[in-house]
């Protein structure tokens, strides 16, 4: 598990998003009280910090977690301003692990989140999602039902990634828009029909398990559901 402390609500998303992508669990927590309130519940393999935050800013966060017996050893990747140099020379002085100035790219964070797990011996990461027949490798981006690899575009890799990890979960259209295509994006939610349709057709009866919820969106049974 990741936590990701960041107030930027979009950021926030787009993180966590990423990240679950790429085959980690991640925790969205906008402030000092949610992180606290969250370590009392799970301890993470991992901290994503932002220095920014209203509150306690991210160094005074750092330093409380450095400070405590019980939270010093998970390590911490903060998010400082770009071109901050100060900032990350405290930080890195102050216990932190790594830093990423902002505005930095979704695989640069992976990159840099898979090394710090790396180097502390954390993080053994399955890629593979089992899911009746289909296996999804998302290291790969490799999908296979009943040992058949099916050939996906990166949009209808992602939407199928998207529903196998919430089997049971209604999405509405737009929400796979957003999920998918990103939050800026413009296009009409027929979009997503389309794609629907094209996924079901490539996965042949496979793709009977992806159900069309008539007025919201779609969901993937799930799988104790004949």
């Amino acid at each position: 598990m990741i936590f990701v402390v960041e107030d930027e609500q979009s950021i926030r998303e787009l993180i966590v998003y990423t990240l679950k992508v790429s085959g980690f669990e991640a925790l969205a927590l906008k402030n000092h009280d949610e992180l606290f309130s969250a370590l009392k519940e799970e301890t993470p393999e991992l901290i994503l910090l932002d220095i920014m935050l209203p509150g306690k800013s991210g160094m005074e966060i750092l330093k409380e977690l450095k400070e405590s017996d019980e939270y010093k050893d998970i390590p911490v990747i903060m998010e400082t301003a770009k071109g901050s140099e100060f900032d990350r020379v405290i930080g890195l002085d102050s216990g932190a692990d790594d830093y990423l100035a902002k505005p930095f790219g979704m695989m640069e964070m992976v990159s840099r989140v898979k090394a710090v797990l790396r180097r502390s011996g954390r993080g053994q990461i399955d890629h593979t999602i089992r899911y009746r027949e289909m296996e999804i490798d998302r290291s790969k981006y490799t999908v296979k039902v009943e040992e058949k690899q099916i050939d996906l575009t990166p949009k209808e890799f992602d939407l199928l990634l998207c529903l196998a990890e919430n089997p049971g979960i209604v999405f509405t259209r737009e929400q796979l828009l957003e999920k998918i295509w990103g939050l800026d994006y413009l296009g009409e939610s027929r979009t997503i029909d389309v794609h629907i349709n094209t996924l079901r057709n490539k996965l042949g009866m496979f793709g009977k398990n992806i159900v069309t919820i008539h007025g919201v969106g779609y969901s993937l049974k799930e799988e104790n559901d004949g």
